[in-house]
C-alpha cells in the first residue's frame, strides 16, 4: 500500500507512525500515544485531517486532541479532533468530524449537524467536516440558539480573522498572508470526486441522472475557465466558497460568481451550452466543495482524462450506451494508422469523443520522441494538433458537449465538435421541391467542414438507425440511397429511390466524401454489410470507391457491454483516387456488357421466358380432365397450383442463367481488375467478456501490430 503525500509528511515529521511501513494496518499517532485500525476507512480521513491541522495550518500538536468523549444531555459521544486554545485543552478552538471518502450527501449531512451538536457542547468557534473529498466549515456564532455560518476555511495558527477565501493563485496574498493553491490529484481521486458530485446532484431526487451529468458538465467548464483566467500571484480563484455574513448571502455570492464566469465562457464559447446554470444556490455550493482546490490544468493530462472518461463511460453505459465504444477497440484503430501531428482527423459520429482522444494521444507521444516532456515545444506540438487537426460531428446534443468538455479536460480542440447530423450535406442544398437544405458548414458556422479534405476518418457509426425521405430530404442525395438497375436485368426500368437507408451505409457514402484521395477510412461496422446478399451493391460500392485494406472481425461480445449486441467488423478502406474508381466503374460496365454480348443472354432470356409462356398457353403437362375452358379454366384452384409450379420452373431456369453468368463476372472481373492483398483478422477475445470484466488477454494487441506493418507495407508500395 502506499502513503498518501500527506501520510508520508506526518510520518517524517514524526506525528505519526504504522506497526509494518509496507503494509500498514494499525497506526500510532504519537503526541497522544494512541494506536488505530488503519484498515478503517475513516481512519486514513482523520490521520490525513491530523497532518493537515499540524503542517498545513500549523498547529502545535499539544493543542489537539484526538477522539475526545463529548458529553451531550445524558449521552457522551466522541469527537473526532478537537483544537484548543490552550495546552491544557480547557479551551476548545475548533471540532473536526472525519468521515470515509465514499460516503452519501445524506451522511455528510448527518455528520456536519453531529460535529455541530460536539461544538456547541463543547463551546468551540469553529466546526470542519470532511471526508477527504469534501470539506466545509462553519463558524459558530455565539447567540441563542446557536447558528453555523458558512466559511471558506478555519483560522491558521496565529490568525485571529477568518479568511475570506482559501485558495489563491500561489497560495500567498498580495500582502503576505498564507492561503493554498489549488493542487493536483491522482485519477483515481477525481474521478471519485466526479462521481460524488455527480451523486449529490440526483441523489435526492430533484435531477434525473441525465440532468445531473449536464449540470455537473456546466460547473467542470467554468471551473476550467476560472483556472484559466485567474493569472496574477496572489489573485482568488472564483470558482470557491467566500466567507459572508451568514449562509443565503454565501450561497447568493457564489452563484452569482460562477453564473458571471459561466456567461463570461458561453461569449466566447456559444456553441458550448444553450442554457444557463439550472442548479440552486444551495445545491451548486455542494458541487462546488468537491471541486474547488482541485486544479484541473496541472492534474497530469493522463490523469484527468482518463478520470472524465471513467466517471462519463460508467454513466454512458447505464444511460447512453449505445455513444461508447470500448476503449481496447478505440485504442487498436486509432494504433494501427499512421496519423501524425499533420493529419487532419474526423469522426464524423463521434460520441463522446473517444476516438479523437486517442488520436491526440497517440499524437502526444510522439512529441515524446522530439521533445522534452512539459517544454514549449513539446506543447505546441500535440496542441496545434488538438486546436486545428482534430474534428468530430455529434447529432446528439448532450453528448457534443459531453465530447466538447472531454477536449477541454485534455487541454483543447473542442471548439471543432460540432453539434449536428453527420449524414447533412456540407454545403447548402436543394430537396426536390425546391427548398434549401441547411448545410453543416452553414449551420456551424465552421467552414473546416468540407468534402475532400481529411487525412483520416475514424468512426462507430449507429447501427440499425433508419433514414426515411420522409424526414430528411437529403437522402436522394446518397448513391446508396437508391435502387440500381441490376445488370442482369433486361426490362430498363429507371433507377428508383429508396423509401429509406439504414445509417450505417450512409456513413460509408459520407464518409468517403469527407476523405481526400488516399486518406483511410476506420469504421466499425455490423457484419451484415459483409454478408448479407441483399447488400451486395454496397460492397460493389466500396470496391469502387476504396481499397480494402483490412477486414478484422470482433467478438460477439464486443459491444454487449454497452447494451449492444450486433455482431460487427472494423474495415479499414483507403479512398481511391477519383480517375481510379471512374476506371474500376467503367471497366466492369465493360466487362458485363461483353459477357451478355459473348452468351448472347438476350436471346438465351427470352427463349427461357417465351418457351415458359408457351408451356402455359398450350397447357403442357396439364390435366384438364374436367374439360374447363375460358374464366373457369384459370379460375380453377388444379390450374393456379399447375402454372404456380410452371413459372418457378421457368424462372429457376432462369435464374441459372442468371448464376451462370454472374458467376462468369465474378471470375473475370477478379482476374482482369487489379489484385491486391487484404489484411483479414479474426480477434476472440479483445480483453473483456460480455459482462465487461477482464479476461487478461487481448487478441488486438498481436493483430494490431500486425495490422500496422501492413499498412506501412501499403503505403510505401503506392509511394
Amino acid at each position: 500500500m502506499t502513503e498518501s503525500e500527506l501520510i508520508r509528511r506526518g510520518m517524517d515529521a514524526g506525528l505519526i507512525e504504522f506497526d509494518d511501513d509496507r503494509d500498514p494496518k494499525r497506526i500510532t499517532y504519537r503526541q497522544q500515544g494512541k494506536t488505530r485500525n488503519y484498515t478503517n476507512p475513516e481512519e486514513k480521513v482523520q490521520a490525513e485531517t491530523y497532518v493537515k491541522l499540524v503542517l498545513d495550518y500549523h498547529y502545535p500538536p499539544e493543542l489537539i486532541r484526538l477522539f475526545v468523549p463529548v458529553t451531550i444531555g445524558s449521552k457522551t459521544a466522541e469527537a473526532d479532533i478537537v483544537v484548543y486554545k490552550d495546552e491544557a485543552h480547557t479551551s476548545p478552538y475548533c471540532v473536526v468530524e472525519c468521515k470515509k471518502q465514499y460516503v452519501s450527501e445524506g451522511e455528510f449531512s448527518q455528520a456536519v449537524n453531529q460535529a455541530f451538536s460536539y461544538t456547541v457542547a463543547e463551546g468551540a468557534t469553529y466546526v470542519w467536516t470532511t471526508s477527504g473529498l469534501k470539506d466545509v466549515y462553519y463558524q459558530v456564532d455565539s447567540g441563542r440558539p446557536r447558528k453555523q455560518i458558512p466559511v471558506s476555511d478555519i483560522p491558521r495558527s496565529g490568525v485571529s480573522d477568518l479568511p475570506k477565501y482559501r485558495f489563491v493563485k500561489g497560495g500567498v496574498g498580495k500582502h503576505g498572508e498564507r492561503f493554498s493553491e489549488i493542487r493536483a490529484i491522482s485519477e483515481a481521486e477525481l474521478t471519485r470526486r466526479f462521481q460524488q458530485a455527480h451523486d449529490a446532484l440526483w441523489g435526492g431526487g430533484e435531477l434525473n441522472p441525465s440532468n445531473a451529468f449536464d449540470e455537473l458538465d456546466k460547473l467542470i467548464f467554468c471551473k476550467l475557465w476560472d483556472e484559466r483566467n485567474t493569472h496574477e500571484a496572489g489573485t482568488p480563484y472564483q470558482f470557491q466558497i467566500f466567507t459572508e455574513s451568514n449562509e443565503e448571502k454565501t450561497n447568493k455570492t457564489l452563484k452569482q460568481r460562477i453564473d458571471a464566469l459561466y456567461e463570461e465562457g458561453r461569449k466566447k464559447e456559444p456553441e458550448m451550452f444553450r442554457e444557463g446554470i439550472r442548479l440552486s444556490p444551495a445545491k451548486l455550493r455542494t458541487v462546488v466543495t468537491y471541486l474547488q482546490e482541485v486544479s484541473l490544468s496541472e492534474t497530469d493530462l493522463d490523469s484527468k482524462g482518463k478520470a472524465f472518461e471513467t466517471f462519463m463511460g460508467s454513466f454512458f453505459r447505464g444511460d447512453f450506451g449505445q455513444y461508447f465504444t470500448p476503449r481496447p477497440i478505440v485504442r487498436f484503430i486509432v494504433g494501427v494508422l499512421p496519423i501524425t501531428n499533420n493529419s487532419l482527423v474526423l469522426d464524423t459520429s463521434c460520441g463522446s469523443g473517444g476516438f479523437l482522444l486517442h488520436a491526440l494521444d497517440k499524437v502526444r507521444h510522439q512529441a515524446d520522441t522530439y521533445y522534452e516532456r512539459g517544454s514549449a515545444k513539446h506543447y505546441r506540438y500535440w496542441h496545434d494538433f488538438a486546436e486545428k487537426n482534430l474534428f468530430g460531428i455529434e447529432v446528439n446534443e448532450q453528448i457534443a458537449r459531453v465530447a466538447k468538455m472531454n477536449m477541454m479536460i485534455h487541454d483543447d480542440g473542442h471548439t471543432n465538435v460540432v453539434r449536428e447530423d453527420g449524414l447533412r450535406p456540407v454545403d447548402d442544398k436543394k430537396d426536390g421541391a425546391g427548398h434549401t437544405i441547411e448545410g453543416i458548414v452553414s449551420k456551424t458556422g465552421n467552414r473546416h467542414f468540407k468534402f475532400d479534405r481529411f487525412d483520416f476518418i475514424i468512426t462507430n457509426p449507429p447501427f440499425g438507425s433508419v433514414v426515411r425521405q420522409t424526414e430528411q430530404a437529403y437522402l436522394h442525395q446518397y448513391n446508396f440511397a437508391w435502387k440500381g438497375i441490376h445488370w442482369l436485368d433486361l426490362h430498363g426500368k429507371e433507377r428508383t429511390q429508396r423509401a429509406n437507408q439504414n445509417t450505417e451505409i450512409l456513413f460509408i457514402e459520407q464518409c468517403h466524401n469527407y476523405l481526400k484521395e488516399g486518406g483511410y477510412l476506420a469504421i466499425v461496422i455490423p457484419d451484415g454489410i459483409l454478408t448479407n446478399s441483399s447488400l451486395q451493391y454496397v460492397r460493389d460500392g466500396i470496391e469502387e470507391k476504396f481499397r480494402i485494406v483490412a477486414v478484422v472481425s470482433m467478438p460477439q461480445t464486443a459491444f454487449q457491454p454497452t447494451g449492444a449486441g450486433v455482431k460487427s467488423s472494423v474495415m479499414f478502406l483507403k479512398k481511391h483516387k477519383r480517375t481510379t474508381t471512374e476506371g474500376i466503374i467503367s471497366h466492369k460496365t465493360g466487362l458485363q456488357e461483353r459477357i451478355k454480348r459473348e452468351n448472347d443472354y438476350g436471346a438465351q432470356y427470352r427463349a427461357i421466358d417465351d418457351e415458359g409462356k408457351t408451356h402455359i398457353r398450350e397447357l403442357r403437362g396439364f390435366d384438364n380432365a374436367a374439360g374447363l375452358e375460358g374464366r373457369e379454366l384459370t379460375n380453377s384452384e388444379p390450374y393456379k397450383e399447375w402454372k404456380k409450379t410452371v413459372n418457378a420452373e421457368y424462372r429457376s431456369k432462369l435464374d441459372a442463367l442468371r448464376a451462370n453468368l454472374t458467376e462468369r463476372y465474378l471470375e473475370q472481373k477478379q482476374q482482369e481488375l487489379d489484385d491486391y492483398p487484404i489484411f483479414m483478422a479474426i480477434a476472440e477475445d479483445i480483453g473483456y467478456d460480455a459482462t465487461g470484466r477482464a479476461t487478461g488477454n487481448n487478441e488486438l494487441d498481436c493483430i494490431g501490430k500486425e495490422l500496422e506493418e501492413f499498412i506501412k507495407s501499403v503505403e510505401a508500395s503506392e509511394a
